[in-house]
């Protein structure tokens, strides 16, 4: 079985019409792969629960979910993690407000934009959730590195399936697709999917 991303057709997604782009987002979804610390083989929904359960235990003893991601990585972190805030009732944070962003790259780097806040933050326990089309961003790497002492990590990647990030998570979920907009969209439902399931266990103790 072919496990690496599908380079085989190079014509534009929208170029074989709504269905066209339709099927390949659905082929994508089930052909995502999940794998734990050691790179063995999870089933996406055994990986997911175990993911819903680790943010169970932190609603639990009131931990946190930090969020890294670039573009519309960042644009999705920020998203899911109001979602997990709101209605999961899960503590969450994003390292977005531009005034740390251009402070911390002005005053260390652009690659340490994310490490440098999340080492100052994240509790020992906590949870990092790195959201990476690439998988090779350098600031999510640093974020994932500095994270990886602190507590669990999670890793959404795509493109090359030996990429960095997800080399470096608990459980890290992969697309294999090389196309960012696919990429994205897969990484988007499974954040919803997870959300899904933390929100469930938080209406089960309301």
């Amino acid at each position: 079985m072919n496990t690496g991303p599908d380079t085989s057709d190079k014509m534009p997604c929208g170029a074989r019409g709504w269905a066209g782009y339709a099927g390949d987002i659905a082929s994508l979804l089930l052909r995502v792969r999940a794998t734990d610390s050691g790179g063995k083989e999870l089933s996406v929904d055994a990986a997911v629960r175990r993911w819903a359960d680790m943010a169970e235990e932190l609603r639990g003893k009131k931990g946190e979910i930090s969020f890294v991601g670039n573009g519309a990585s960042a644009a999705m972190s920020s998203h899911c993690a109001a979602d997990i805030l709101k209605n999961g009732r899960v503590r969450t944070r994003v390292y977005t407000d531009p005034a740390l962003l251009t402070a911390t790259g002005n005053d260390v780097s652009y690659e340490a934009s994310f490490a440098v806040p999340l080492a100052l933050s994240m509790r020992h326990g906590d949870m990092l959730v790195a959201v990476s089309s690439s998988g090779a961003s350098p600031n999510i790497i640093a974020a994932a590195k500095a994270g990886r002492p602190l507590g669990s990590i999670v890793t959404l990647s795509a493109f090359s399936v030996e990429n960095p990030l997800r080399m470096l998570g608990d459980i890290n979920f992969y697309v294999p697709t090389p196309v960012y907009g696919l990429a994205e969209t897969c990484h988007a439902a499974l954040l919803h999917y997870w959300t899904d399931f933390v929100v469930a266990g938080a209406r089960e103790q309301s």
